[in-house]
C-alpha cells in the first residue's frame, strides 16, 4: 500500500469518488444491448413486448399533463377511455385503424384531436358532432377515404395525406364554419375546391391534387366588385394539373395569387 492512502481506497481516486454506485449504461436505439458488448455479426433488436392496455387506466398508460393527454407511440389499436375534463387529446404514431362515435362521448371541453400517422381507414360520421368545443382536428398521414361531419366551431382541419375526394366531402362541409383559420387537404384526390369557404380562412393548402379548373367565384363574389377578401393570404394549388391563367377574375379579391405549378 502507497504511503498515505487509506486502507480499500484505489490509487487516483478520491474518497467521493470510491463511494459512488456503478450506473448501468443505457442501450443506444437499435443497438439491442449496452455500451461495450461484443456480438459477432449485426445486432438484433429484441422484440417489444405486446402492452395489452385494456383495463388500464389512460393516465397510467399515457402521459396526462393538466387536462391534455398524451398518447404517442404506444402501439394503441384503438382510441383509449379519455377522462371527462380532457381539452387535448394526442396519439400519434399508433395502430388505430378507426374512430367511433363512442370514443368521444360526453367530452364537453375536449378543443384538440391529433391522431396524425395511424391506419386509420373508417370514421364513423358522426364521431365528432358531439364536441361542442372541438376546435382543431389532425387526421393526416391515414387511410381515410371520408372526410367526416364536423362542428361549426372547428379554426383548423389537416386531413393532410389521405384518401379523400370531392364526392366524400359533404356539400357545404365548411359553409358555417364562421371562425376556420387553416384547411388542410394536401395529397388527397380531390378534383375541385370544395365550396363555399367562410370569410375566416388564411390558409388554403390543396396541393397535389387532381384539380384542373376555378370557378370566377370560387373565392370572389363577380356581383360585388367591392368585396376582399383579405384573410385569405395563403393557398397552395401546386401539384394540380391547373392553369391559373385561365381564369383572372377568380382572384381579383384576394391579396395574393395562389401558387401553382409554372405550365
Amino acid at each position: 500500500m502507497e504511503p498515505g492512502l487509506e486502507p480499500g481506497l484505489e490509487p487516483g481516486l478520491e474518497p467521493e469518488e470510491e463511494l459512488l454506485p456503478t450506473t448501468p449504461t443505457t442501450p443506444q436505439e437499435g443497438t439491442g444491448g449496452t455500451e461495450g458488448s461484443v456480438s459477432s455479426g449485426l445486432p438484433e433488436e429484441p422484440e417489444e413486448p405486446e402492452v395489452d392496455w385494456r383495463g388500464m387506466p389512460t393516465c397510467l398508460l399515457c402521459t396526462c399533463l393538466g387536462s391534455s393527454v398524451y398518447c404517442d407511440d404506444l402501439k394503441l389499436d384503438s382510441v383509449p377511455p379519455l377522462p371527462k375534463e380532457t381539452t387535448h387529446f394526442y396519439a400519434l404514431y399508433n395502430r388505430i385503424t378507426k374512430i367511433n362515435k363512442s370514443d368521444f362521448t360526453s367530452m364537453n371541453k375536449l378543443k384538440r384531436i391529433d391522431v396524425t400517422a395511424n391506419q386509420i381507414s373508417s370514421i364513423d360520421d358522426a364521431a365528432f358532432l358531439g364536441l361542442p368545443a372541438l376546435a382543431e382536428l389532425v387526421i393526416r398521414e391515414n387511410h381515410v377515404s371520408q372526410l367526416p361531419a364536423l362542428p361549426s366551431t372547428m379554426t383548423l382541419i389537416d386531413a393532410s395525406h389521405n384518401n379523400i375526394g370531392s364526392k366524400n366531402i359533404h356539400k357545404e362541409a365548411f359553409k358555417d364554419m364562421t371562425g376556420l383559420l387553416y384547411l388542410y387537404l394536401t395529397d388527397n384526390h380531390i378534383d375541385y375546391i370544395p365550396v363555399p369557404l367562410p370569410d375566416s380562412l388564411r390558409s388554403l393548402h390543396l396541393q397535389r391534387n387532381n384539380i384542373q379548373m376555378m370557378h370566377e367565384n370560387t373565392f370572389c363574389n363577380l356581383k360585388d366588385f367591392n368585396y376582399i377578401r383579405n384573410a385569405l393570404e395563403d393557398i397552395r394549388l401546386d401539384g394540380n394539373p391547373i392553369n391559373l391563367s385561365r381564369t383572372p377574375q377568380a382572384y381579383i379579391c384576394l391579396p395574393r395569387i395562389p401558387i401553382e405549378d409554372l405550365i
